[in-house]
């Protein structure tokens, strides 16, 4: 049974940061959207900013940022025919493991065997992770977290989706809902429909289901499967101010 993500993302507070893929109704095109949320001042002051095959994530205001550890990174990377998407640094772990041995397949589990979820006691965020092949919309999404937020346990999740059904996408969120400590995500991502073609309109739903008041970035990338050419869309609430 598919999820509404819409409904589901108005109802939820707090999913944290999100990642979801899938594949148009028409299946001629792959959809990816990563979203970042915040409670803190200083996990609101981000934007994504644009940089080649992908996204880096920067101080709205650099003089208001007081620690950049955990918030700044590259959350997508593109290498050859391969999208990487990711909540944090292992966006560069698995590129670097790409580079190295040129095997997707094995190479993201590789790459995030090397890695454990956030140093951010109490809540051991998990790092959430997808990879997607660009010629066949293939894809596989990871969670990295600890097992009822017991730091001496880590557990490493990873769901493959070789052939995806058109209209068809998986969500995964870092965390449940809200709370303190905030609980982490439980179990298979959640299946839910993608039901938008055109990448500003998706973006443009998926923006206006998030929480007012924790919502801060919002991606999209629609990847032409034919040819592999994507479109990207960002979407910022807070102005970027040059420091």
């Amino acid at each position: 049974m598919k999820t509404n993500l819409y409904e589901y993302l108005a109802g939820n507070e707090y999913p944290g940061r999100g990642i979801c893929i899938g594949k148009t109704p028409d299946g001629k095109k792959t959809m990816i959207a990563y979203f970042i949320m915040g409670r803190s001042a200083n996990s609101r002051n981000r934007v994504f900013d644009p940089i080649d095959g992908g996204i880096r994530t920067k101080a709205a205001d650099p003089s208001k940022m007081t620690d950049p550890h955990l918030i700044i990174y590259n959350p997508v990377l593109t290498l050859d025919t391969t999208t990487i998407v990711t909540n944090g640094d292992q966006t560069n772990t698995i590129h670097d493991f790409l580079v190295a041995n040129r095997h997707p397949g094995y190479n993201f589990e590789a790459a995030l065997a090397t890695r454990t979820f956030e140093d951010d006691k109490p809540n051991w965020t998990p790092r959430i992770s997808g990879v997607v092949d660009m010629r066949s919309g293939g894809y596989k999404i990871s969670i990295l977290k600890s097992c009822d937020g017991d730091d001496r346990s880590a557990e490493r999740l990873t769901f493959d989706y070789a052939q995806p059904l058109a209209g068809d996408g998986r969500f995964i969120s870092t965390y449940k809902c809200n709370g303190n400590p905030i609980p982490s995500f439980e179990g298979e991502p959640l299946r839910v429909s993608v039901d938008e073609s055109d990448p500003n309109e998706w973006a443009g739903r998926l923006w206006d289901a998030l929480n007012e008041d924790n919502k801060v970035s919002l991606f999209v990338r629609a990847i032409e499967l034919t040819t592999q050419a994507y479109e990207d869309v960002i979407i910022n609430k807070y102005q970027a101010v040059e420091g």
